[in-house]
């Protein structure tokens, strides 16, 4: 059964949610873009950026001004729900998940039936199916999805993704729309669901998945990306190092 979604609410204004609300405008999406900050949403509701990326002052800017872009500090009824607040570390290197549990606790009396939502937030395995766990305490009235669900299509459904950004800082705008896409969803509706969505602006490949391995995969592309900056990092290290070394021997060795 497809929605054909239209009114969407972002959460979380930073350098994947802003760019992400500000391309679904231009797409001629209705975009609540959603942040706790005032000062980010004043900024943003001028037609400005608080955070420097290529070109994005443009599309903001054009964004704001078609009126499909509009900017609040708490969210409204939509038709899907994009969850694009931070994750960082606690001490001891824990993540910090309550960023995402209390946008699920202000997007909870805003939900009715066949809204979907995506998590696109790093997270640890596991957090997707978090998030239905609190909005089955918070709204009772509505079916949330689960790994051992029916493929079947329920009454009051609502529909639960992990769709996490793979995009690099300075290439943002182009690569949410040329990347291709890992799409998890907690049951298998939820991830036809969500491939429907973002297959109306992402040219890349889809690949569908469930919540849980796109969560892993998200956290693995990470740990190797940070890997290869360490290792680049330690080589930088050594050629300085030996190039003093060498400076030093020349006394002894013109």
């Amino acid at each position: 059964m497809e929605q054909n979604y239209e009114k969407i609410c972002v959460v979380g204004l930073g350098y994947i949610g802003l760019p992400t609300a500000s391309l679904l405008a231009t797409k001629g999406f209705k975009v609540l873009g959603v942040d706790r900050n005032s000062t980010v949403v004043a900024t943003i509701s001028s037609g400005t950026i608080h955070f420097y990326e290529p070109d994005l002052d443009i599309l903001v800017k054009s964004a704001v001004q078609s009126g499909n872009l509009v900017v609040a500090g708490e969210p409204q009824p939509a038709d899907v729900f994009i969850l694009a607040v931070p994750t960082p570390f606690q001490d001891g290197h824990v993540p910090d998940i309550s960023y995402i549990e209390a946008a699920t606790h202000a997007i909870a009396p805003h939900l009715a039936s066949d809204n979907l939502i995506i998590l696109e937030s790093t997270s640890p395995v596991g957090t997707s199916e978090r998030i239905a766990d609190w909005l089955r305490k918070l709204r009772p009235d509505l079916v949330m999805p689960s790994p051992n669900s029916s493929a079947g299509y329920k009454k009051s459904q609502i529909f639960i993704a992990h769709c996490p950004e793979r995009v690099l800082p300075g290439h943002i705008l182009k690569e949410l729309i040329d990347n291709d896409r890992i799409i998890g969803g907690i049951d298998g509706p939820s991830a036809e669901r969500s491939r429907s969505f973002y297959q109306k602006f992402v040219k890349g490949n889809i690949f569908l998945t469930n919540s849980r391995t796109a969560e892993l995969c998200k956290l693995a592309e990470n740990a190797y990306r940070d890997v290869n900056i360490a290792f680049a990092n330690e080589l930088s290290l050594i050629c300085v190092y030996g190039h003093r070394k060498q400076d030093q021997l020349k006394e002894f060795w013109p």
